[in-house]
């Protein structure tokens, strides 16, 4: 049986994340404290430190990228009712986080060209309580930095950055977690670089600083019995991810998820809309692991660009379109920004019946099921109404959520893999 082809079974999880994390199970005193929460802190600040007349960032770590946000916004000066702009098309994380911090989701529909917040849509919304606008880079693709940044200069409201799907490197000039007042990062299991959890926020504008080192120095560190579950992820994953095709792979798995041994991705708490206020810091275990991808994020982007062309020329010789909106739901799409050089978390394609392909591609041993599918705010157990979104409230983010296939890029991904799964929805939708 062939090795799967998935998103969400352990991505970054190899040989060497399995090693590192082995080590430090062997280690318990360097689990919640030690020299590599530093050093990521000094990392994330090297690779921010844009070459401009910019402030430093501050840098600071915490238990996952929800806390680091639900962190940012509660430095904000504001009332409870005070609103946060957020596109239609994102997790139900991003949303629980606007709640704690007292505050209103707005949610703005998406530009299809590229799946993050049209800034046409968000002028319009900018009312006497907004307070922040969200601009998430969703799935990689950069976000309208300088129309956002401008909207805020003129509203004199902040500009938060959601960087979870992307950590650029040198090799592309970008604004990306450079260019709003503050931004924040994912360290979790299918982000750019995996900590198994931890997130980092960074602050550009002084007057923040303050009201985010005083929640710093009340975070509490997570359970020692927490950070053991977490470094037994690697190991799991890595040892049962080629047996998945076969019985006892699901199996373990599914036991382990039930059993406890695997920490959550999204608590049932979280999928109901609700988050704990408390905050955590980042385990230097995390920290360790994280740090090591840190260090090789060049390659690991350079694999991200390689699958993204990839994809590409496939789709060009196939003679699938790219377009802002499909004119013609009989053919595959991609949106118009999508470029060669984007180290893509992953490959957004747009097929009418996204959800029947991704059932028979199971039976293959191809899983793309990966939360942000047939929903506005995923995953789709996510009940959007309880969360202040309307039906039709925005029809651009609810095509997408019902029309993507999204194609891995994720560093256990072979070219080989790429061209199999390519020629699998090809046949998918030809039958």
């Amino acid at each position: 049986m062939s090795p799967p082809i998935h998103h969400t079974f352990g991505p970054l999880a190899n040989t060497r994340h399995m090693l590192s994390a082995s080590g430090l199970i062997l280690r318990p005193w360097r689990w919640r404290s030690g020299p590599a929460t530093a050093a990521l802190a000094r990392g994330m600040e090297t690779c921010m430190n844009a070459a401009t007349s910019s402030p430093k960032p501050a840098v600071s770590l915490w238990g996952s990228g929800r806390e680091a946000l639900l962190v940012a916004l509660r430095a904000i000066p504001a009332q409870p009712g005070d609103e946060v702009i957020v596109q239609g098309y994102t997790c139900v994380v991003v949303v629980n986080a606007i709640r704690a911090a007292g505050l209103l989701p707005v949610f703005v529909d998406i530009d299809p060209d590229t799946l993050n917040l049209d800034p046409a849509e968000v002028e319009m919304a900018v009312s006497p309580k907004t307070r922040a606008i969200l601009c998430q880079h969703t799935f990689g693709i950069p976000g309208p930095l300088r129309e956002l940044k401008e909207i805020c200069d003129a509203h004199h409201i902040l500009l938060i950055e959601d960087c979870a799907h992307i950590l650029p490197d040198d090799a592309r000039p970008s604004g990306i977690g450079k260019t709003g007042h503050m931004a924040f990062f994912s360290f979790g299991r299918d982000k750019a670089i995996s900590g198994v959890t931890g997130g980092a926020l960074i602050v550009r504008e002084e007057a923040y600083r303050a009201a985010v080192q005083k929640q710093a120095e009340e975070a509490k560190p997570l359970p020692r019995s927490v950070i053991l579950r977490l470094l037994c992820y690697p190991l799991l994953y890595v040892l049962l991810r080629p047996l998945y095709g076969l019985w006892i792979g699901r199996a373990m798995l599914a036991l382990a998820g039930k059993t406890g041994v695997l920490v959550p991705i999204l608590t049932r708490r979280e999928k109901e809309g609700s988050m704990s206020p408390a905050v955590t810091t980042m385990p230097n275990a995390c920290a360790h692991l994280a740090l090591k991808q840190l260090h090789t994020i060049r390659t690991i982007n350079d694999h991200r660009r390689m699958l993204t062309r990839f994809y590409l020329e496939e789709i060009d010789r196939r003679e699938w379109r790219i377009a802002s909106k499909p004119d013609d739901t009989a053919h595959p799409y991609i949106p118009g920004r999508i470029t060669s050089d984007l180290p893509l978390q992953k490959f957004p394609l747009f097929v009418p019946g996204a959800e029947r392909i991704r059932q028979q591609l199971k039976k293959q041993n191809i899983h793309l099921h990966d939360g942000w599918t047939g929903c506005v705010i995923c995953p789709p157990a996510v009940d959007a109404s309880a969360l202040g979104y309307k039906d039709g409230q925005d029809p651009d983010a609810e095509l997408c959520g019902t029309q993507i296939l999204s194609l891995p890029t994720h560093p256990g991904m072979t070219h080989q893999q790429a061209l199999k799964l390519i020629e699998a929805i090809e046949q998918h939708l030809n039958t």
